[in-house]
């Protein structure tokens, strides 16, 4: 077998390694959690309401009943092996904060984090190399001292500071770009029958619709967010491309290119950008892994109902198990995924990973 398929087959299986180890350590720490305070939760929202109103024997007798029917008061390994048994038969088991099945409210609020995500990437990724690599490619030049400035403000910006300056600039004063996903009229045609989902990703769906005035106010509404999202990532991004640039252009390959006459230009672009894509592309694993389960602060900010909504809810309510349980496998296997992604990407950008460098590092 090849140092890259060994390398790939190791990430591959440590997939369900991590997941039987998060989800473990989740439920364990989640089952310490007294059965009738669990049990509340899965009272009706009109028994809830009026639980202060109950007394001692009557709330034990409610709260028993909810107990005994949800099993939460079984053995840690029962209650695991039950929930994995949901997780294959019943979607992640049911929750009282959704009012369903868990994956099914996960997967509904997952196109707007998508969205999010995907033109977070396609900006800071490229803006992050590009700008890395002219900054790097002349150090203390003139581009040099801009990219440092700017950098050096977007890390010193908490995200929500940001998002809250650009609303006011641009929402409030000049009316640019507003919150939301849609505009009021636009969000009723969407849900009209005429307007066919596709993806649940609205600038995509709304092309396939052939509805432009649907995607023009779809970008709109992103503008602020996926700006937001990637000052921050473009800004430690840049960072670690300008700082491998700099070490790669005293190398001797390039210094033995530059005295053949080999200009400028080609010497970074077909050179040495192949030698900076590897740390590039780590990072932005990273980068991408954090930010699909990061964003939550700027969907609320932005009053995106994306993946966030369902998770915040069901925090503010309660210990909600199955949400919970259920959330941390959707995150993990999309962590997991876009890591593994990426890795691929690497391993096949450095040619380290073919002669078995990278494999053998992770010994």
């Amino acid at each position: 077998m090849s140092p890259l398929a060994r390398f790939l087959l190791l990430r591959l299986l440590l997939i369900p390694l991590t997941l039987l180890v998060v989800t473990a350590t989740l439920m364990g720490l989640l089952t310490a959690v007294p059965p009738q305070v669990r049990a509340l939760l899965y009272l009706p929202k009109r028994a809830l309401d009026n639980v202060f109103e109950l007394n001692m024997d009557e709330l034990r007798q409610v709260t028993d009943r909810y107990i005994q029917l949800h099993h939460l008061e079984d053995p840690f390994p029962v209650q695991y092996a039950d929930w994995v048994v949901s997780v294959f038969t019943h979607g992640g088991g049911y929750s009282p904060t959704a009012k369903g099945d868990v994956f099914d409210a996960l997967l509904r609020r997952t196109p707007v984090t998508a969205e999010l995500t995907l033109y977070s990437l396609l900006t800071f990724i490229p803006l992050g190399i590009v700008s890395g690599l002219r900054a790097g490619w002349k150090p203390g030049g003139f581009l040099d001292k801009c990219f440092r400035i700017g950098a050096y403000i977007a890390t010193s910006l908490p995200p929500f500071i940001t998002a809250l300056v650009l609303l006011g600039i641009f929402y409030v004063f000049l009316g640019w770009f507003p919150p939301g996903r849609l505009g009021t009229a636009f969000s009723q045609e969407v849900l009209s029958p005429k307007f066919h989902l596709f993806t649940g990703l609205m600038t995509i769906d709304s092309l396939l619709n052939g509805r432009l005035d649907i995607f023009i106010d779809s970008v709109r509404h992103l503008v602020l967010p996926v700006v937001t999202v990637s000052l921050l990532y473009w800004a430690t991004l840049s960072r670690i491309v300008r700082s491998t640039i700099i070490n790669e252009r005293r190398k001797e390959y390039l210094t033995a290119a530059r005295a053949r006459g080999i200009p400028e230009k080609r010497l970074l672009w077909r050179h040495a950008l192949r030698n900076v894509l590897s740390p590039a592309l780590s990072s932005s694993a990273l980068a991408a892994a954090s930010l699909f389960t990061g964003i939550f602060m700027i969907e609320i900010i932005f009053d995106l109902k994306g993946v966030a909504d369902l998770v915040v809810h069901a925090s503010s309510v309660g210990l909600d198990v199955p949400i919970a349980m259920g959330f941390s496998v959707y995150a993990i296997c999309i962590i997991l995924v876009i890591m593994f992604v990426l890795d691929v990407l690497r391993a096949i950008l450095d040619p380290r990973s073919r002669e078995g460098i990278i494999y053998d590092h992770t010994r």
